[in-house]
């Protein structure tokens, strides 16, 4: 008779459980849902500005906001940057649970110390990556799905770099769960990183 009770009571606990989850509103994303059985961006390593070899693991417990860029660019990595800060705003004290990474396509130009200078520029939490070399480049932007390529100019050291202009977003357990298309306006933004941080 006991165990016939336990069997039943533990049945009422799944079911309410089950109930629970059910009735869990789904976050409603205003950018692309890309949540599970995503098979790239899982991790990366990359360089900070000191040296420090950086990985997904290190934000862990942050919504990160990802974004692929070079320091030299004239519109696309400037508008982001400057967008994501005025999200850091709009966020209040819950912007200090997100971390903006910008990562180079550029590390030719974009050295630790321009990265160091340049990133903080816009919000002192912000932090520039850069990866160790070519090979680390060109995986980090495979496992990404990130394209760029190096636009000849006038001088060898005048060229500019085509690249993808959105981001990416991962929930604080670290899991990808957006693809941020640019130039929303920071509400838009800061809407979808309200529902990551719930």
């Amino acid at each position: 008779m006991t165990y016939l009770r336990n069997l039943i009571g533990a049945c009422c606990i799944a079911s309410l459980c089950f109930a629970i989850t059910a009735c869990s509103p789904k976050p409603e994303f205003k950018n692309i849902d890309i949540t599970g059985g995503t098979a790239f961006g899982k991790d990366f390593s990359l360089l900070d500005p000191d040296g420090k070899v950086r990985t997904l693991a290190d934000f862990r417990g942050k919504v990160v906001v990802m974004f692929f860029g070079y320091t030299q660019c004239p519109d696309v990595c400037p508008t982001t940057l400057t967008e994501m800060q005025q999200v850091m705003t709009l966020l209040g004290p819950q912007s200090d649970k997100v971390q903006v990474l910008f990562v180079t396509v550029d590390p030719e130009r974009d050295t630790a110390a321009i990265l160091k200078q340049y990133v903080p520029a816009f919000d002192a939490r912000f932090l520039g990556l850069r990866p160790a070399d070519q090979e680390a480049l060109e995986q980090v932007t495979k496992d990404f799905k990130v394209y760029y390529k190096k636009v000849p100019g006038t001088s060898p050291g005048s060229y500019t770099m085509d690249h993808t202009a959105g981001s990416y977003a991962f929930d604080p357990n670290g899991n990808l769960r957006l693809y941020i298309k640019h130039a929303q306006g920071p509400e838009t933004l800061a809407h979808d990183l309200k529902e990551l941080l719930k």
